[in-house]
């Protein structure tokens, strides 16, 4: 009987997840207002104030003068596992140059806590729900597609997003014009 109930609460719950993405996410008919779509690309960054695996709230301004790589993931996305690697060699690589590489989980506390530890994560993880997704949001991600990564120069200017798992040559060559 326990097993049935927990198995109808978790069908329950990924059910209502799947709908609140869709929602979430769902492209604006024409004529709606919403979100605007427009690049990010030369513009000050979006603000936000969301939780680390250490327990604090963390904002943009907590690393003033940083050049910072946001990379939205989730535990459960494939591609985003596969780039961390790569994204603590650049946070080792670039910190002495002025690089923050921020961790940003659509992902459950716990999972994201868990995985940060067991993988050895070093740079910061910042995580939550629907908090995360407007976040992601405003930053440009209107499709809601994971990895998804943003520079911010140590001005606060955006200065690339990017869609899908990052690819080395491109974003090495990306961190050397800005910083």
């Amino acid at each position: 009987m326990q097993q049935l109930l927990l198995v109808l609460v978790a069908t329950a719950a990924l059910i209502g997840g799947f709908y609140l993405s869709a929602q979430h996410f769902a492209e604006p008919a024409p004529g709606a207002s919403g979100p605007s779509q427009e690049t990010l690309i030369g513009r000050q960054r979006p603000d936000f104030r969301l939780g680390s695996n250490s327990g604090e709230f963390v904002t943009p301004a907590d690393f003033e003068g940083k050049t910072l790589l946001l990379n939205f993931w989730a535990t459960w996305c494939a591609p985003c596992r596969h780039e961390m690697p790569m994204l603590m060699d650049l946070q080792r690589n670039y910190a002495d140059r002025g690089l923050q590489v921020i961790g940003i989980a659509l992902d459950d506390v716990q999972s994201a806590r868990e995985f940060a530890q067991v993988y050895g994560i070093t740079y910061p993880i910042l995580l939550g729900a629907a908090d995360v997704m407007d976040t992601s949001l405003a930053y440009g991600n209107w499709k809601g597609v994971l990895p998804f990564s943003v520079l911010v120069d140590s001005d606060g200017i955006v200065r690339w997003q990017y869609a899908g798992e990052l690819k080395p040559p491109e974003i090495v060559r990306l961190l050397d014009q800005h910083l």
